[in-house]
């Protein structure tokens, strides 16, 4: 298993250096390793091999993981948050970013917390390019609103950069990433951030080269790595 996994590893290590060759980005891409669902020796036997950025979907999944695992893993939050959730999240000491606030209420919540925790808390706003009733984000023209809200009145939260999910289709396509560079340009222009040290979280296993060329500096990726992924029988 540790062998195909570092094969894995290595492999799309490579593939993404080589669309970073091609990418409008200035920032060498994170390897967000999607472990989902995945023993901790899968994740163990990655960390062997130097990897360190891990993401997960599910609040407990990761909360029970951080305990037992390397504490110099830095943990993404990648799934969708719910507001009382929020607490066990920001228990996880080695968080590294919250990849998933997508509305003003979320933002005040985790402000709130990280205040009384006495924690740092760097977030991504994650935008919905792809109009999907079944998924999360903010909508791209909600998105300078909610940056601007993050920045302005949460003291205690670092706005970090913008993440989508992309369509899932079998052909990679631009459109999502196209709307989530306009959301940037907006920012910049709108808000006056200087965006070009902020994180552009979007591609995953089926489409992160041509997110890599098109400007992106973390990729999630699971199944490429991990193999397809397992899921209890509810």
């Amino acid at each position: 298993e540790a062998k195909d996994l570092g094969d894995a590893l290595k492999g799309i290590n490579k593939r993404i250096d080589k669309a970073f060759e091609g990418s409008k980005s200035d920032i060498k891409p994170t390897l967000v390793a999607v472990s989902k669902t995945k023993p901790n020796s899968a994740i163990e036997a990655a960390y062997a091999i130097g990897h360190r950025h891990f993401g997960e979907n599910y609040v407990q999944e990761l909360v029970k993981k951080a305990k037992e695992l390397p504490t110099d893993i830095k943990w993404h939050f990648i799934g969708h948050l719910q507001s009382n959730k929020c607490k066990l999240v920001l228990g996880v000491p080695n968080l590294h970013v919250l990849e998933t606030v997508d509305s003003i209420k979320l933002a005040n919540t985790l402000d709130r917390l990280t205040g009384e925790m006495k924690r740092e808390l760097r977030i991504f706003v994650q935008v919905n390019t792809s109009g999907e009733q079944s998924k999360y984000g903010v909508a791209p023209s909600d998105c300078t609103k909610l940056v601007s809200h993050v920045v302005k009145e949460c003291k205690n939260l670092t706005f970090a950069g913008l993440m989508t999910i992309g369509d899932y289709s079998p052909t990679p396509k631009p459109d999502c990433f196209e709307r989530l560079n306009k959301c940037k340009e907006a920012i910049v222009k709108e808000l006056g951030i200087d965006m070009s040290k902020k994180e552009m979280s979007m591609g995953m296993s089926a489409d992160f080269e041509l997110a890599i060329k098109m400007g992106s500096t973390s990729v999630r990726v699971g199944s490429a790595i991990f193999g397809a992924r397992v899921y209890k029988k509810k």
